[in-house]
């Protein structure tokens, strides 16, 4: 008998497993940081991949605004707002749209509505400045933030956005229920729509985790994960949400960018024509010719591919235009004031990008496409607002642009707490609805 192999008779030793652990899909950030983490680890495990719930992200929060403040901004005109009931015994739900007038709040019922609305950041300075903690990411990205009033029981039902959202509880508590199963292994849940109702609310849901959040903490749902928040109490939640157009819309655009700027001389040609076998016959010579046509329009020009985008995604679903109003000022004077302390703070409505070109960069200002050295475009773009001392620090050109947009209403010229005539004003566009998905549920 041979001998025995001792190495490979023993019972192998316990190795401690390489596999990774799973990661968490709640951490307490216990008001060190926004995520709980680094924001590049958080955009590489989380951002467009998974759920995560984030304890005391705003630990202490106090909300900049009450509920009765969102009810006066629902009843302005120019404010997109909509309320959505809930009847429970019959599982019916109503969408109505705003505005509202200001006695139709008093007389609500006392459970199972909510008051959403859109673009607050717009409308309230204290709001907007919350997207300051969110500068790890591009700030063209971020769309606007929605803010909810639902009162106990309040929902807007079981849904999905389309896009990436932060849900920050602002005050009462709200029990979210999500289905991460995807996340976590799993198969892709089912994401078709009830028909016996307006918004677009999933038929089926099955959630795998049941959180309730209170103040500070903050939700964060990648696009299409199925989530359903409902109010344990009278609760405040801001939503932060992203811009993500869809294929087609990007598609829509650049087609009509490409057909507005085609030469009316590039047609259909055939010099290689050949007597036809077939009169009747669109033949395969026939198709490459189409395609050699549209071919001809294709943006292959990286420059005007990127001017094309940055205008894009500046006017991609704004709820409004700037336009310019009030008395004109001039430079002398605006530079004046700069000098005595006063600013020139963005209208709230204008959005602003900017990218690197061959020559210099170009900076996009709601649809406008401005050439500047990078320097200034990024100076212009990434502030909120300028003061003497910003203004200063431009080129020639640079001041040239502020001042060309403080005349079209970009600027807001700032006296302390006098605005002093700010020359700007809001316009709403009829030709957009407004910025939640079609479901009518919001972020």
């Amino acid at each position: 008998m041979g001998k025995t192999n001792k190495t490979s008779s023993r019972p192998s030793a316990a190795r401690p497993s390489r596999r990774a652990r799973p990661l968490p899909l709640e951490v307490d950030a216990g008001g060190r940081s926004l995520l709980g983490m680094a924001p590049a680890e958080f955009l590489r495990d989380y951002w467009q991949k998974r759920p995560l719930l984030i304890r005391n992200a705003f630990a202490g929060f106090v909300s900049p605004i009450q509920p009765e403040d969102l009810a006066g901004l629902a009843c302005e005109e120019l404010a997109l707002s909509r309320i959505v009931s809930h009847d429970r015994a019959g599982d019916h739900w109503q969408l109505r749209s705003g505005p509202f007038r200001e006695d139709e709040f008093p007389g609500m019922p006392h459970q199972d509505w909510t008051l959403l609305v859109q673009d607050v950041d717009k409308w309230d300075a204290d709001v907007g400045a919350l997207l300051e903690h969110f500068d790890f990411l591009p700030r063209w990205r971020i769309d606007d933030i929605m803010v909810s009033f639902a009162a106990p029981g309040g929902s807007v039902g079981a849904h999905v956005d389309q896009y990436d959202v932060f849900l920050l509880q602002a005050q009462g508590h709200r029990r979210w229920q999500i289905d991460a199963s995807v996340a976590l292994g799993g198969a892709k849940p089912s994401l078709d729509f009830r028909n016996d109702v307006e918004l677009k609310l999933l038929r089926e849901f099955e959630p795998t985790h049941d959180w309730v959040l209170g103040p500070g903490d903050m939700l964060y749902l990648p696009p299409n994960v199925p989530h359903h928040g409902v109010a344990e109490d009278a609760c405040l939640t801001f939503s932060v949400g992203m811009r993500a157009p869809s294929a087609a819309e990007l598609l829509g655009d650049f087609v009509d960018t490409l057909a507005a700027d085609a030469d009316d001389t590039l047609r259909y040609h055939d010099p290689d024509l050949a007597p036809a076998a077939d009169p009747a016959q669109i033949d395969t010579a026939a198709m490459n010719r189409a395609v050699e046509a549209l071919n001809m329009l294709r943006m292959n020009d990286p420059e005007r591919l990127g001017d094309w985008f940055g205008r894009f995604m500046t006017v991609y679903r704004s709820a409004g235009e700037v336009v310019a109003a009030g008395p004109e000022r001039s430079r002398i004077e605006v530079e004046w004031d700069l000098e005595q302390g006063a600013l020139l703070e963005r209208h709230p409505w204008s959005r602003m990008a900017w990218r690197r070109a061959s020559r210099g960069a170009r900076l996009f200002v709601s649809g406008r496409i401005l050439a500047l050295s990078a320097r200034d475009a990024a100076r212009i773009a990434n502030a909120t607002a300028l003061d003497g001392g910003d203004y200063r620090a431009l080129s020639q050109k640079g001041r040239d642009c502020v001042f060309e947009l403080f005349r079209a209403g970009h600027y807001q010229l700032q006296f302390g707490d006098d605005d002093g005539g700010n020359g700007a004003s809001y316009a709403p566009d009829a030709g957009e609805d407004d910025d939640g998905p079609d479901d009518g549920s919001g972020h």
